[in-house]
């Protein structure tokens, strides 16, 4: 994808948690093409080895180290490390997260006779396993920002970019634990924004729709790469009938990046969505005048108001507010 706006971000530092992944992977390798220095962060060092070497070898300059995101000592070590290495970071993205087994049902819907049959409902989802992932998304994106956020004080141009997800919107089902706690991280942007508002350091979220990643392959394909029903379900509830592709989210990412964005209101978005169909445009707007909303319903009752670009405004005198901007449709169910 072309870099939007001919963003420039040469001579920055930036931080990237989760790197080794799919989408913080995309993510790490579009900053380096823009110019930054890029520190890959991971629990799996290897995996965002694997990612910085590939960066090197293009002409850029990235390094990678091995970060625990729940443990505020490594993240304060390993924001030193990264000091002493590029300099102090002007860029990050918290993008460290995921979901797990044990906070998952079984089923979609509750049906008769589950609180006691051999299968995990509501009733038996695991306390540990729901603290692991309200923890490992939202304390996971609180604790580098302590630590990174302390070098852009005082500093001009820093941005911190969270990584939610559409489920803050609209919640799938099977999966509550994840669904809230990417609310959280929603709901923290826009606390963030407006904290270090008159700091001049920008808070943004990336809310991205459904996207075939390591976490979730085997969830969505079989063995034998053969659909699910799950991405039979997911699909059917998206107009353009396929995932998003990691490249896809690059122009949302560096458009936050970009000075352009510095400052954003709804005539501009009303004029991004020109270039949209009507319907698209009449559910966008939709969910500009009642933000926290969960969109307009179709003729046939399926959701319509979809989006992959979330972006907390910045007004030290009021909360701040998500906006969407629709790139892919939401599902119902996933």
């Amino acid at each position: 994808m072309a870099n939007v706006l001919n963003t420039d971000l040469t001579g920055k530092v930036a931080v990237v948690t989760g790197a080794g992944g799919v989408l913080c992977s995309a993510f790490s390798r579009v900053l380096a093409r823009a110019g930054a220095k890029v520190a890959l962060l991971d629990i799996n060092e290897p995996a965002a080895a694997e990612v910085a070497a590939e960066i090197n070898a293009e002409g850029g300059i990235a390094r990678a180290y091995k970060c625990n995101v729940l443990d505020k000592a490594d993240c304060l070590a390993v924001a030193d490390a990264v000091k002493g290495d590029f300099g102090p970071c002007d860029i990050l993205i918290n993008g460290a997260g995921g979901n797990n087994p044990r906070a998952t049902t079984d089923h979609e819907y509750y049906l008769p006779g589950d609180i006691d049959a051999d299968t995990k409902s509501f009733f038996d989802l695991d306390a540990d396993g729901v603290s692991f992932v309200f923890n490992l998304n939202f304390l996971g994106t609180l604790l580098p920002t302590q630590a990174f956020a302390a070098q852009m004080v005082g500093r001009e141009g820093c941005n911190i970019i969270n990584i939610s997800s559409m489920n803050a919107f609209t919640p799938l089902t099977k999966i509550p634990a994840y669904s809230g706690a990417k609310a959280a991280i929603s709901n923290f942007t826009q606390w963030l924004a407006v904290h270090f508002s008159r700091e001049g350091i920008r808070v943004n979220a990336i809310a991205p729709g459904f996207f075939v990643t390591k976490q979730n392959e085997k969830l969505l394909f079989h063995d034998d790469g053969t659909p699910t029903p799950r991405t039979g379900k997911i699909l059917a509830a998206t107009p353009m009938g396929r995932f998003g592709k990691a490249e896809e989210l690059e122009g949302a990412l560096l458009f936050l990046l970009n000075g352009a964005s510095v400052w954003l209101g709804r005539r501009f978005l009303e004029m991004i969505l020109q270039q949209v169909s009507h319907d698209v445009r009449t559910a966008v707007t939709d969910r500009i005048q009642d933000p926290r909303g969960i969109g307009r319903e179709g003729a046939g009752g399926e959701r319509t108001a979809g989006g992959l670009l979330s972006i907390a405004s910045t007004d030290a005198n009021k909360a701040a507010d998500i906006i969407v901007m629709t790139v892919f449709p939401v599902a119902e169910l996933g």
